[in-house]
C-alpha cells in the first residue's frame, strides 16, 4: 500500500538543526544565571554528584512516577469509546494537563477519547497500558501516544517500543505519536543541551519508524516550535510543558489536524 505524503516530514538533517539552534538558544539564556550561581551550595552540590546526577545521556535520572498525578478513563468510558470507535490516548504529564481540553475539542468532533494518562511516565509502561487495554477491551481504530519526553533520560529505548506499539495495534489502526521537546528551563546549560539532544535522538527513532509503517503518523510538534521565532519561549512554560492555554492550544491543535486528516 502506497503511503500518504506528509507534508511535513523531516530530513534526518532538519531534526538535528532544529535541535541544535534551540539548544544553543536555551544555553545562551541560561548562561548568564549559571554564572551567578557557580559558587552556591546547590551548584557545588551537583558538580560532586558528577555523572551520577546526569545520567548516562547527560539530561538525569528519571525518578519514580508511580504516584504522580494521573488520569485514567473508568471502564464505562472505555467501552463507549471502543463501541463508538474513538481514541485511545497514552499518555504522560503533558497528557494529564492537555487532556481535558482534547477531550472538549475532540467531543465538537463528535469523537469520543478515553485516557490513560500518567505524569512521569516514559515509553515502555505506556506500551504496557495500551497492551493491557488491548487485550482486556479491543482498540478503536485511532491511538494517540503523547508520550517520549521522559524517555529523554534513555534515548535508545524508544525505538523498541514503538515497533511494540505497532504490532499491538495492527496494520488495520492508526496510530498518532507527538514527537517531543525538551530543554528544561529549570537546569543549567549543560542539562538543556543533553535534553534538547536526547529529544532529537527520540524524534529521529519516530522518524525512522514512520518509514516502516505505513500507519504511523507524527503530530510534528517540536518541529511547530522551531519554526518560529519565540515559540519555545512563548507555547513551552518550563522547556516541556505546554503554556496554558497558548502552547496547550497550539499542541492539541496539530493533534486534531492530523486526526482529521487520517
Amino acid at each position: 500500500m502506497r503511503k500518504p505524503q506528509d507534508p511535513f516530514r523531516p530530513s534526518r538533517r532538519l531534526l538535528f538543526a532544529a535541535g541544535t539552534a534551540a539548544a544553543a538558544a536555551s544555553a545562551a539564556a541560561a548562561a548568564s544565571t549559571a554564572e551567578a550561581t557557580v559558587g552556591s551550595p546547590a551548584a557545588a552540590m551537583a558538580a560532586a554528584d558528577g555523572l551520577t546526577s546526569l545520567g548516562n545521556y547527560g539530561s538525569g535520572v528519571l525518578g519514580a512516577w508511580d504516584r504522580q498525578a494521573r488520569a485514567i478513563s473508568n471502564e464505562a468510558q472505555i467501552r463507549r469509546t471502543r463501541e463508538s470507535d474513538g481514541v485511545f490516548m497514552f499518555g504522560d504529564s503533558i497528557g494529564v494537563q492537555d487532556g481535558p481540553p482534547l477531550a472538549r475539542q475532540l467531543s465538537k468532533l463528535g469523537i469520543s477519547i478515553a485516557v490513560h494518562n500518567w505524569a512521569g511516565r516514559p515509553v515502555t509502561p505506556a506500551v504496557d497500558a495500551l497492551e493491557t487495554w488491548s487485550q482486556d477491551y479491543g482498540l478503536p481504530h485511532r491511538i494517540l501516544m503523547s508520550v517520549g519526553s521522559n524517555d529523554i533520560f534513555t534515548p535508545p529505548a524508544v525505538a523498541a517500543q514503538v515497533d511494540r506499539t505497532m504490532q499491538i495495534v495492527g496494520e488495520e489502526r492508526t496510530v498518532y505519536w507527538v514527537n517531543v521537546q525538551a530543554a528544561r528551563t529549570a537546569h543549567g546549560p549543560d542539562v538543556k543541551v543533553a535534553d534538547q539532544r536526547n529529544s532529537a535522538w527520540i524524534n529521529l527513532q519516530l522518524a525512522d519508524a514512520q518509514r516502516r509503517y505505513d500507519n504511523l503518523r507524527i503530530v510534528h510538534w517540536a518541529e511547530h516550535l522551531a519554526s518560529s521565532p519565540n515559540r519555545l519561549a512563548r507555547y513551552l512554560r518550563d522547556g516541556l510543558h505546554p503554556s496554558v492555554t497558548l502552547g496547550q492550544n497550539a499542541r492539541n491543535g496539530l493533534i486534531i489536524d492530523a486526526i482529521k486528516a487520517g
